[in-house]
């Protein structure tokens, strides 16, 4: 098994050519072995954006500027990592930012060191200048790099390409070259070899010139004494040079003499060899203070080199702003220019617009001429009128007498349709599977008219050349025993009324009932499908729907030998065939009931007439309705159908809150309901049949003006909207209602169920002209 690869983590900063030179000392130092590099950078300073007039706290520009100029600084940053990891070649090499945090930086590069568990951690001198450090307090922060750092953890400071090592006791340090050799630092002169690295006024290249335009100029009148007393020193020393030069040229000059004897003359050579001796160590000590000028040299020539680059850096400042100035001047004056110009344009249009006034004053006189004679074309026009309306009264006795042939025809279709039922061979006839297969093409989806909620699907059929619809049980969902099957069926053949669906027959193979097939659907499908055909329930048909659904509900309250309730109804168990004739559905076929289920399909009923009357849903606002009186009521009739008859309307929104109601005035049973339904209906038809009808009275289709556009209407109230407000879907919706349905922490479109981007609305100013104009074209009288 191979030995996992080694990490190494280093540590660079933005100094390209001392981070290069890091990265070749820690491919040198583990080249023989398999390793793997880890590259720690400090992030960009979010606090901070770097512009062309230096270093400003980023809120003193706008948020475009910003991410703009963040955006430089990090593709400069990244241009530089690219860099690092070409270098490293074939190792692998991976980069992990150090975020900005309120934390020291080495406190957070010991916290890395514990988190990550780092064993190897090079460390390039620049990164913590990238910090933004003084070279003051960078000695305390390796300092603390080096006490505080785990055990496992090997430490090794890079400076230039050589090892840089800090001991403890006493803060000294020697760097160590590529040979081995030490170059040992004393304390003080390692603090000002640490400033001679990072001098404070020496120009980083990621700021502008005009960076260093604060500093520099205090940093200079600090050390401006301190080079006057350099130069001074080198004078006194280039004398002091001559001086000892003068005694080496003594020494050298002087022979030995000839008249010695060869004791005299070892003496005589053993004073000189001393001197000579004492004249090599006094050139020693002079080429150490030789090596000590040369860096002072160097010293006062840098910060000299750094103050004329900055002063020329201000003076460059200096003269962009002077020219920027001169540009906004430019810009100043092209605005005022333009201001004259744009005065003149607008003295221009005040006198056009004058002169268009006094037109318009000729054009009033001339109006007026013209209006008073279309008030005398009016006149006719009335009087025109009048010879339409008589036309209409006799249209309007002619659709009577057809009203009265198509109720004939209703009932007599009606009558044709139980006799046709009754003479049927296969009436509660138990049909074989094959004919249930057949009828529906073997159960197709094309067949399947929908899947209902007591685990059963519902398909249309055609039978002996008659439609009828097969309830058929889903077994993969519950189980039907034939005890239970055959209960179903005794109790539905005992059900015959003309307003409850009539079952046809069974199959006890295929679990199923046959019932007779209802062509209009039900009246959910009627009200809010997509084709409107609830234009063509008006009024009165809607009071012959409530009257029919009563029928039938009694019919199972006081069925014999025990009652029976339907516990759901809703307008989807109510069916329409042909005629519009209305027939219970989906009622239950158990006994086990009490008086609150009765007392629930009484307020059920109730619910289902107001919303014939106002097509809206009222289930889950029964307080509201208790609290509402009929004249509140008729209100909000929905006027689609036609004009509403007051007396009728009133008398059915009466029935419809009482039934909802939950008091003393509630009804108690349905059988003082049915008897109050049919009342109604009986006024309703006698207004159908002309007494005290007036034109247009009920009849949906005489104008025009009374068809109301789709785009009228509320999709949550389902009526005419009076402040139609646009929301994030699209759509237009009356304005309380929409509020009403945001306030319930909905966030989704009440027509789509999806998500809405936001909850603003705007005013339909349009929709809303377009409806105001239709309400006065219908608020114009016929006579």
């Amino acid at each position: 098994m191979e030995r996992a690869a080694e990490k190494v983590y280093v540590a660079i900063g933005n100094d390209v050519q001392e981070g290069l030179a890091t990265l070749e000392w820690t491919l040198r130092k583990w080249s023989s072995s398999q390793f793997s590099i880890v590259i720690l950078h400090a992030d960009i300073n979010k606090d901070y954006v770097y512009t062309y007039y230096g270093k400003i706290p980023a809120s003193y520009v706008n948020d475009q500027s910003v991410d703009f100029l963040k955006k430089c600084e990090q593709g400069k940053l990244n241009k530089i990592l690219r860099q690092y990891i070409a270098f490293c070649g074939q190792v692998k090499t991976e980069i992990l930012n150090i975020e900005k945090c309120d934390e020291p930086i080495h406190k957070r590069i010991v916290q890395l060191v514990s988190g990550l568990g780092i064993c190897k951690l090079v460390m390039g001198i620049t990164f913590l200048k990238s910090s933004s450090w003084k070279y003051g307090n960078l000695l305390s922060g390796l300092k603390h790099i080096q006490q505080k750092k785990p055990d496992f953890c090997e430490l090794y400071l890079i400076s230039g390409g050589k090892l840089f090592l800090l001991k403890d006791e006493n803060n000294e340090g020697f760097i160590e070259d590529d040979q081995g050799a030490k170059l040992n630092k004393k304390r003080g002169s390692f603090r000002g070899w640490i400033g001679k690295m990072f001098p404070e006024n020496v120009k980083s290249p990621r700021f502008s010139p005009s960076s260093t335009s604060v500093d520099s100029p205090s940093i200079w009148e600090k050390c401006a004494e301190e080079i006057e007393g350099y130069f001074n020193h080198l004078v006194e020393e280039s004398e002091s040079g001559q001086v000892s030069d003068e005694i080496l040229e003594s020494n050298r000059s002087t022979s030995i003499p000839r008249n010695l004897t060869p004791t005299q003359k070892t003496e005589f050579l053993r004073v000189k060899i001393g001197e000579a001796r004492d004249a090599i160590h006094l050139k020693r000590r002079e080429a150490k203070e030789s090596v000590q000028r040369y860096s002072r040299a160097e010293w006062a020539i840098n910060l000299c080199t750094s103050r004329s680059e900055d002063l020329e850096a201000r003076l460059n400042e200096e003269t962009m702003k002077r020219g920027a100035l001169e540009k906004d001047l430019e810009t100043i004056r092209e605005e005022l220019s333009e201001t004259r110009i744009r005065l003149d344009q607008n003295r221009n249009k005040l006198d056009s617009t004058l002169e268009i006034q006094r037109e318009l004053s000729r054009k009033l006189k001339s109006s007026t001429m013209v209006k008073s004679q279309s008030q005398e074309q009016l006149g006719k026009m009335i009087n025109t009128r009048g010879g339409m309306i008589q036309d209409i009264e006799k249209l309007r006795k002619q659709k009577n007498v057809m009203q009265r042939r198509i109720e004939f025809c209703r009932d007599k279709d009606a009558i044709e349709m139980v006799t046709r039922l009754n003479n049927f061979g296969f009436s509660y006839k138990e049909f074989t599977a094959e004919e249930i297969r057949a009828g529906t093409d073997h159960f197709s989806e094309h067949c399947r008219i929908k899947c209902s909620g007591d685990f059963t699907n519902v398909y249309r059929a055609r039978i002996d050349h008659t439609t009828v619809a097969v309830k058929l049980y889903d077994f993969r969902i519950r189980q039907v025993s034939e005890e239970e099957f055959d209960t179903k069926v005794k109790v539905l053949s005992r059900i015959q009324h003309p307003h409850v669906v009539a079952m046809i027959g069974f199959c006890k193979e295929l679990k199923c009932i046959i019932f007779e097939y209802m062509h209009e659907s039900c009246l959910r499908n009627v009200f809010f499908s997509n084709n409107r055909k609830n234009q063509a329930l008006n009024w009165h048909a809607r009071v012959g729907i409530a009257a029919e659904v009563c029928s039938g509900l009694s019919f199972l309250h006081l069925s014999k030998p025990r009652p029976m309730v339907h516990g759901n109804l809703n307008l989807g168990k109510i069916l329409l065939d042909r005629n519009h004739v209305a027939k219970v559905n989906g009622f239950r076929l158990d006994f086990s009931f009490d008086e609150s289920d009765i007392r629930s399909d009484i307020q059920d009923f109730g619910s289902l007439v107001l919303q014939l009357l106002t097509e809206r849903n009222w289930c889950g606002f029964l307080d509201e309705v208790n609290m509402m009186n009929e004249a509140t009521l008729v209100e909000v009739l929905d006027q689609r159908v036609g004009e509403w008859p007051l007396q009728v309307a009133m008398e059915l929104a009466r029935i419809a809150i009482r039934c909802s109601s939950s008091g003393d005035g509630a009804y108690t049973g349905m059988t003082m309901v049915m008897k109050e339904m049919e009342e109604v209906r009986k006024k309703a038809d006698d207004v159908v049949a002309g007494v005290g009808c007036s034109v247009n009275e009920f009849n949906v289709d005489s104008d025009d003006e009374t068809i109301i556009p789709a785009s009228f209407f509320c999709p949550i109230l389902k009526d005419v909207m009076k402040n139609p407000h646009i929301a994030s879907d699209g759509f237009s919706y009356e304005l309380s209602a929409i509020k009403q349905w945001l306030g319930m922490s909905h966030n989704t479109s009440p027509l789509t169920n999806l998500d809405l981007e936001h909850k603003r609305l705007t005013p339909n100013h349009t929709l809303r002209s377009l409806i105001h104009d239709w309400h006065k074209k219908r608020s114009i009288p016929l006579t």
